[in-house]
């Protein structure tokens, strides 16, 4: 682990006006913070931010985002709160952690559903903050490093979400070095035989041909000499799971595959860039379609190079990027250009975008795309995409990627056009709207009053933006057919476990799916695209729970010294899976809190006294006390059948107490006992669907009600 002081030095390097004594400061209270914790592979935990710091500072960030990254796990992993970084270090710096924090805390049921809601989180922080982001990359690029600490099943389902999320976002956001090594990475870990068996034949290769790229290198730097261009050449063979994609894109061995070499061109001016290319290509013949310039046509994220492959030393293909000092910045950097530091002082690059433009311009994409997978196929669509640029017949540009056809075309200049599209006219010459766009081709979209989308569209369109709209207007045009259809499947599937498919039923299943309304769950119903099992057990998902095996309820807490007793406060009633801490009392042991609780406030000076906890983890015994405060319709029976949903929900009424009577309702305390926090969530649910329930909230006691009394355990 670097010291304070070298850290601090990293960033003087860039930035000699940085606030030392705030990072250092910043440096010893993380250290504080995270004493007595350890990472999977036995190194004290602070070595991990400190890490994901100095990997920003090779981004030259600003001093805030430094200390964010010392400070990224403190809210969430320690005692430490939004109050005290925000005391300690600012409003600013607070929001940044409190913003890492929210990220990575994000837990959903799916798999699919959790990458996109990730995709959400991700955009709504960028939105906010774009230095969020990269700290919560930089915190991905560590953790990968260092992932075979973990165990094997964990190492996978990480680098599956690298590979599908954090690559090709930090890819779409122009930090092209990062993607690269967050991509091997993962593949280092989802195909080690793969990477291993490429890198032996690199190995090979390079005994048979000797130093390719010096050579090549040398050659290149000599024709700058010649035509009197001062450039910086540089050479890199690419990284394995970019030679494996390649191989699977083309389906061709490693043998036959020529691009495998990548070199840049830096040069001092952009008029050097063109020349510098008319010189690559009088020396070395061109590969045709390979040339792209993104100098005249620069990417949403400010990325400007010129693309060229040419024919190497025996037959060899090779790639090279020609671009100036100021544009490599924004190319190595991508969007955080506009956060780097030179010298002390912002650095004021031409080319760095706006990052609340650039987001803007990203999420307006996927707008309206409610369904959590439909969502996330878009997203990936557009992170992975290259681009071509086509003409509008008013000579206006439209940036679309690769193998876009019209139907994209016409939804990228808007979705009235793109909805009312009949036919296409490329160059002028009518053609199906199936046809692959190419770049610097004119785009003419012929539109018909009366004219809906087709269902045939969604094969034919490749943007996230067109598929979008498409399934929105298909989806409208059969809404009312299938909520009539979705109705009569509710009604079915609730009678099967004896219940009705009433409107606040539907309403509550419909905030458990994330679907926005009662009518959308019943369309979605009718289209067959959630079932009626899906519907009832979002509400009642007890009514088929498995029993597993039971943590023993007097072990249930981890993190206690050996012989130590605990007992839940009254005030919070802390439930398992609920993040914890321990306050020590002598002579009675330890009472446990939830960490959001109120009381811990009376404990802030008397930090000896707290103890790191968390549940054990599996299922637990349904004996952990909760208060829910629930109001009733005063009606005959109602009572009884609140009392029949808790037992059928697997949970003891342990006492009823009456704290109002009015002539039309009642409100109540209930006590229930519960297994943990998921228990609490479903019993709240399938209590919120009873249309005689006005309204059900958990109770917590306030101060003046409690003291330091717990209730056992």
């Amino acid at each position: 682990m670097i010291s304070d002081d070298d850290l601090i030095e990293l960033v003087r390097n860039y930035n000699p006006k940085t606030n030392e004594a705030l990072i250092r400061a910043a440096y010893e209270f993380g250290g504080r913070m995270h004493d007595g914790q350890f990472r999977h592979s036995g190194e004290p935990y602070f070595t991990h931010p400190v890490a994901v710091a100095a990997i920003l500072t090779e981004q030259q960030l600003d001093d805030a985002t430094i200390i964010t990254a010392l400070l990224h796990d403190t809210i969430e992993d320690t005692k430490a709160n939004y109050s005290i970084v925000a005391e300690e270090f600012g409003e600013e710096v607070a929001k940044l952690v409190d913003g890492v924090t929210k990220l990575t805390n994000l837990q959903l049921s799916s798999v699919e559903t959790k990458q996109a809601e990730n995709f959400r989180k991700l955009f709504m922080a960028m939105s906010k903050d774009m230095r969020v982001i990269l700290v919560k990359l930089s915190d991905r690029l560590h953790n990968m490093r260092t992932i075979r600490s973990m165990r094997p099943d964990k190492q996978e389902q990480k680098a599956r979400e690298t590979m599908d999320i954090f690559a090709p976002l930090a890819g779409r956001m122009g930090m092209q070095w990062m993607r690269e090594e967050l991509e091997d990475l993962a593949f280092k870990v989802l195909n080690p035989d793969a990477r291993s068996s490429i890198i032996r034949r690199f190995i090979s290769m390079q005994r048979e041909t000797g130093d390719v790229i010096q050579s090549i290198t040398g050659d290149m730097r000599l024709e700058m000499e010649k035509v009197d261009i001062e450039a910086d050449v540089f050479g890199r063979a690419k990284k394995p799971y970019a030679i494996w994609r390649k191989m699977q894109e083309k389906g061709q061995s490693f043998s036959r595959l020529s691009d495998i070499y990548g070199f840049r061109i830096i040069t001092q001016s952009d008029e050097d860039c063109y020349r510098t290319l008319g010189a690559i290509h009088q020396r070395w013949r061109a590969v045709p379609g390979r040339f792209k310039d993104y100098i005249s046509q620069p990417k949403s994220n400010g990325y400007r190079s010129i693309h060229t492959t040419v024919s190497g030393r025996d037959g060899k293909r090779v790639e090279v990027q020609i671009r100036t000092h100021q544009m490599h910045d924004v190319a190595e950097t991508g969007v955080a250009a506009h956060w780097s530091y030179r010298d002390g002082v912002r650095s004021q690059n031409p080319f760095a975008v706006d990052p609340a433009k650039w987001i803007a311009q990203l999420t307006e994409q996927f707008d309206g795309e409610d369904d959590h997978e439909d969502f996330l196929e878009a997203v990936k669509l557009e992170m992975y995409s290259d681009q071509v640029f086509c003409f509008t017949p008013k000579g206006e540009v439209v940036k679309l990627p690769r193998g876009a056809t019209p139907i994209d075309f016409a939804y990228a200049i808007h979705t009235r056009i793109g909805n009312a599209c009949v036919g296409a006219k490329v160059d002028g010459m009518r053609v199906p709207l199936w046809t692959r766009v190419r770049n610097g081709q004119s785009v003419e979209i012929i539109t018909a009053e009366g004219q809906t989308p087709q269902t045939t569209w969604l094969e034919i369109a490749t943007t996230g933006k067109a598929k979008t709209a498409i399934r929105r207007s298909l989806r409208e045009a059969d809404r009312e057919r299938f909520i009539t259809l979705g109705r009569e499947l509710a009604r079915s599937a609730f009678a099967h476990v004896n219940k009705k498919a009433t409107d606040k039923a539907l309403e509550t299943a419909a905030k458990q799916l994330r679907v926005g309304s009662a009518d959308e769950v019943l369309a979605r119903l009718g289209s067959a695209e959630l079932t009626g099992r899906d519907v009832v057990q979002a509400i009642y998902p007890d009514l088929q729970a498995k029993p597993g095996k039971v943590v023993d309820a007097r072990r249930a807490v981890i993190g206690l010294l050996p012989g130590q007793k605990f007992q839940r406060a009254t005030c919070c009633e802390p439930l398992p899976g609920e993040r914890i801490v321990g306050i020590t009392f002598r002579g009675e042991g330890v009472v446990v809190h939830a960490i959001d609780c109120e009381q811990l406030a009376d404990y802030e000076s008397q930090l000896d006294r707290w103890l790191d906890l968390r549940w054990h983890d599996g299922s637990h015994a349904a004996v952990y006390g909760a208060t829910l405060d629930v109001t009733i319709g005063n009606d005959a029976g109602v009572l009884g059948r609140i009392c029949t949903l808790i037992g059928e929900g697997k949970a003891n009424i342990s006492d009823l107490v009456f704290k109002d009577r009015k002539p039309d309702f009642y409100r109540l305390l209930v006590y229930v006992e519960l297994r943990d926090a998921q228990h609490l969530h479903t019993l709240m649910s399938a209590l919120a669907a009873e249309s005689d329930v006005a309204s059900v909230a958990r109770y917590r006691r306030p101060v003046s009600e409690t003291d330091a009394s717990a209730t056992a355990s």
